[in-house]
C-alpha cells in the first residue's frame, strides 16, 4: 500500500511551551502567566501556546494515517532542539518532506522509519518534532494496510515475544496544581502519581528541603483519607527538575541523606525521584545520577532515581542505562525523533535491567499519546505518562483508553 497524498495542518497540543532558563532563573507566576523577559532562542514570551503539526497520510485506498509533529513543553534546553513552531515549518515540511513521501510503501515500518528519522536535508538532520510525526503516521499507516493495531505492528516488527497483551503502569502529573490535582490521581486510582513540578527551590523544595518533605506527608494522609480501598498503593513519583543538586550545593552525601528521608517520609509508599540533578551538561549529570543511584542502594534506600534532564536521545538513553545512571530512564518521546528510537530505548532497557518510562510531555497531542501509548504496550514498558495537558483527567482518559481498546482488540485475536 502506498502514500498518495500527505496533507499538512497546523494543530495545538495539550498545553504551553515554557522556558525553562527564564523559570529556573525565577520568573514569577501572573495567574497562569510568567512575568519577565524569555532568555532562551526563539521565545518571544516564557510562557507560549503549545502548537504541532498534523501529518496525514492519505493512502491508495482512500484510508489516511496521522501523526502529530510535536515538540516538549521545555524546547530548547537541556540539549534539546529550538522552539518548535507549526507556521515555521509547513512550509519546509510541503516543500521538502511531502514530495519523498508520496509514493512510499507503507506495508512495513522499521525500514521506512529509520529512512526518515536519519534523513539529511540541507546538510542538516530534521528536526526532532518533525521526525517524531512522521515516523507516527508511518506506523499507523502500517497498522492500517495491515488491518492491525499499532502495537501488533512492534511486536512483530522488533520480534517481541509474548503472546498476550497487559496493562502497564499509567503516572499521572499534575503540574503546579499538585494538591487538586493529586485529588484527582488518587480518586481515579492512578498506579504513579503525581508529579508535583517542584522546579524552584525556595517556593517548592525548600533551602533544606522542607516544602517537598511537608507535601509527602501531606499526600500520604490525602491517599490514606481517599482511597476506597486499601490495597491502593499507588507509587510517588516527583519530577524535582534538579532542585535537590540546587538546595544542598551538589553535596553527594547531603543529596543521598536527604532523598532517603523523602523515602522514609513517603513509607509505606514507594517514592521515585526525578531528576534531581541537572548540572548542565550531559556527562557530570551522568555521573551524578550513577553515585547517586548507588548512594541509596548502599544506604539501604528503596527510593528510586528517574533519569530525565540530558537522557534525550536514543544514544543517551544507551549511555544512561550502560553507566547505571538511575533505576528508571524516562524515554521523553518528541526528544528521541523517530518513534522507532523510542521502541529500541525501551527494549535497550529492558535487556539491562533499568526501569523504562515511556514518558514525553504534557505539550503533546492526543494522537502522539495514543501511538506512544502502543509502543509502551508492545515494548512491554515500566510504565508510560498520562498525557497531553496537566488536567491529570484528560491525559489519563486518553491513555488509558487508547491502552485498554488496544488490549482488548489485540488480545481477541487470541482466542481466536
Amino acid at each position: 500500500m502506498k502514500i498518495k497524498n500527505v496533507i499538512l495542518s497546523k494543530s495545538y497540543t495539550g498545553f504551553y511551551f515554557d522556558d525553562q532558563r527564564a523559570i529556573k532563573a525565577g520568573a514569577k507566576l501572573d495567574g497562569f502567566n510568567y512575568v519577565g523577559e524569555p532568555v532562551t532562542e526563539g521565545f518571544t514570551s516564557i510562557r507560549q501556546c503549545g502548537e504541532a503539526i498534523s501529518i496525514q497520510l492519505v493512502l491508495e485506498d482512500g484510508c489516511v494515517a496521522i501523526g502529530d509533529c510535536a515538540a516538549v513543553q521545555y524546547s530548547g534546553a537541556g540539549g534539546r532542539d529550538p522552539l518548535f513552531l507549526a507556521n515555521d515549518f509547513i512550509p519546509f515540511i510541503e516543500k521538502e518532506i511531502k514530495p519523498l513521501l508520496i509514493g512510499e510503501d507503507v506495508s512495513e515500518f522499521k525500514a521506512l522509519a529509520e529512512k526518515y528519522d536519519n534523513l539529511i536535508v540541507n546538510g542538516k538532520r530534521l528536526h526532532t518534532a518533525i521526525r517524531y510525526g512522521i515516523t507516527q503516521a508511518l506506523l499507523r499507516a502500517t497498522a492500517v494496510c495491515n488491518k492491525v493495531t499499532v502495537s501488533e505492528v512492534v511486536r512483530k516488527e522488533y520480534n517481541i515475544e509474548g503472546d498476550l497483551y497487559e496493562p502497564i503502569a499509567v503516572f499521572a502529573q499534575s503540574g503546579d496544581d499538585r494538591y487538586i490535582n493529586a485529588d484527582k490521581m488518587i480518586i481515579k486510582e492512578a498506579d504513579v502519581l503525581p508529579h508535583a513540578l517542584i522546579n524552584h527551590v525556595e517556593t517548592k523544595l525548600g533551602k533544606n528541603g522542607e516544602i517537598l518533605l511537608e507535601y509527602v506527608k501531606w499526600l500520604k494522609e490525602r491517599v490514606y483519607h481517599l482511597r476506597k480501598r486499601e490495597d491502593y498503593m499507588p507509587i510517588f513519583h516527583l519530577d524535582l527538575y534538579g532542585t535537590v543538586g540546587l538546595a544542598f550545593e551538589y553535596n553527594l552525601e547531603k543529596m543521598v541523606n536527604y532523598l532517603k528521608l523523602l523515602g522514609e517520609t513517603a513509607a509505606p509508599f514507594h517514592v521515585r525521584i526525578e531528576g534531581p540533578v541537572d548540572s548542565g551538561d550531559r556527562k557530570t549529570t551522568m555521573e551524578y545520577l550513577r553515585d547517586i543511584t548507588a548512594g541509596l542502594k548502599k544506604a539501604g534506600s528503596d527510593v528510586e532515581i528517574v533519569a530525565d534532564e540530558w537522557c534525550n536521545t536514543l544514544e543517551d538513553v544507551i549511555y544512561f542505562a550502560d553507566n547505571k545512571a538511575g533505576d528508571m530512564l524516562q524515554i521523553k518521546t518528541p526528544d528521541l525523533g523517530g518513534v522507532n528510537n523510542i521502541i529500541e530505548a525501551i527494549l535497550y532497557c529492558n535487556k539491562k535491567g533499568v526501569g523504562s518510562y515511556c514518558g514525553g510531555t504534557c505539550n503533546e497531542t492526543n494522537v502522539s499519546a495514543e501511538v506512544t501509548t502502543d509502543i509502551a504496550i508492545a515494548c512491554r514498558a515500566s510504565q508510560v505518562l498520562a498525557k497531553p495537558g496537566m488536567g491529570c483527567d484528560e491525559g489519563l482518559m486518553i491513555v488509558r483508553n487508547e491502552m485498554n481498546r488496544t488490549i482488548a482488540l489485540a488480545n481477541s485475536r487470541k482466542s481466536k
